[in-house]
């Protein structure tokens, strides 16, 4: 039987429409579900890190917008992005306009290469460790831009505080990243994750890696400019640092972005040291599913997808938790021992990690 030309014409145009129309969709969805993710996930921080601080105060803390607050956060998001934003006079307007986006887009970039379970990632790249490292590096320029573009003195110093913080404690925690890598013998996050699956916690890098695992740690506190790290924003010495001339949307965009970072580093943490998405206790060998039926066999791989991501937020969300309790706990430092801190004892100490990681591992080979 043999098709009208003009039928089979039809056929090919409907299927490239059809095309042309799923490829957009194939891209935006999986986007549009990270940033959703990933916004409700800071909202969650924020409502955790306004009752842990409470807590640790002996305060109430938000209550009345929804049940306990949590609807606070979303709350004050809200009134963020309606505030009018000001731009001062005098200002190099580029600068200024970019130092918010400079940061932020870079921090919502390190989300494409984390897997929250097998397979459950946007950008399984060979390269996934250097990727991050790379992209996280552009964050102090952002910084250093919105300080300088800003026609303050308080935020060129706190620009000139976050660009050289940033520097100091990119270089510890990316030569302790890269041990953990040698021992993976990857640079996947994928790989790193299943490196550390044959016999549960026993796996788990932070045994073969606890100097990195402490350098990483603390390096990431510093990197979020948390307490007690938080010098380019130190409100008694700069009122907010690179942040004071901002207001409104942009303001919330620098907000917003010290939250995403947080998030990022405590499941980088989980991945990197803590085994990802797989939990701590080993659980019986996988069965020989080849009599199973088909919809018990997708119902078996959706059960362990969803345990694998519940496993990865509980992990990150504990190291959330130490972070947040850390900064309501300790003092803020001075700029000198934060600079002392980095180039004098967590560089020595991360190279010198890293320097015996990669002698025993050719030993090894």
């Amino acid at each position: 039987m043999r098709l009208n030309p003009d039928l089979k014409e039809q056929f090919f145009l409907a299927r490239a429409l059809d095309e042309g129309f799923l490829r957009p969709l194939q891209i935006l969805f999986p986007l549009l579900t990270l940033v959703s993710g990933v916004a409700l996930g800071v909202l969650v921080i924020v409502w955790l890190e306004r009752k842990i601080s409470a807590s640790i105060q002996q305060r109430i803390g938000p209550e009345y917008a929804g049940p306990l607050g949590i609807i606070q956060a979303l709350a004050d998001g809200i009134k963020l992005f309606l505030k009018e934003s000001i731009i001062p006079s005098q200002v190099d307007e580029i600068l200024f306009d970019i130092g918010p986006f400079l940061v932020l887009v870079p921090v919502f970039s390190s989300y494409l290469v984390i897997p929250v379970g097998y397979d459950i990632i946007l950008a399984n790249s060979d390269i996934g460790v250097f990727f991050w490292i790379s992209i996280s590096s552009i964050i102090p320029l952002g910084l250093l831009m919105a300080g300088y573009g800003s026609n303050n003195k308080y935020s060129f110093l706190g620009g000139l505080r976050a660009a050289a913080q940033s520097i100091s404690y990119e270089i510890p925690l990316a030569l302790s990243v890269l041990s953990v890598a040698l021992l993976s013998n990857s640079l996947s996050t994928i790989d790193i994750v299943e490196a550390q699956s044959g016999y549960g916690f026993w796996s788990w890098n932070v045994w073969r890696q606890p100097i990195g695992f402490i350098v990483s740690f603390i390096a990431s506190l510093a990197e979020c400019e948390r307490l007690p790290f938080d010098l380019p924003e130190a409100e008694e010495e700069l009122i907010a640092g690179y942040q004071t001339e901002y207001s409104g949307i942009k303001f919330a965009f620098f907000y917003l972005s010290s939250y995403l970072n947080l998030l990022i580093s405590s499941l980088f943490v989980t991945i990197f040291y803590f085994g990802g998405w797989y939990f701590p206790v080993p659980f019986m060998s996988k069965f020989d599913q080849s009599g199973w039926d088909p919809f018990i066999i997708e119902i078996d791989q959706v059960t362990d997808a969803v345990m694998g991501i519940i496993t990865t937020l509980a992990k990150a969300f504990l190291f959330l938790s130490i972070s947040i309790t850390t900064r309501w706990t300790l003092p803020r430092i001075r700029m000198d021992q934060l600079l002392n801190l980095g180039w004098k004892f967590l560089l020595p100490i991360a190279l010198g990690n890293l320097l015996l990681t990669a002698s025993f591992q050719s030993l090894l080979l």
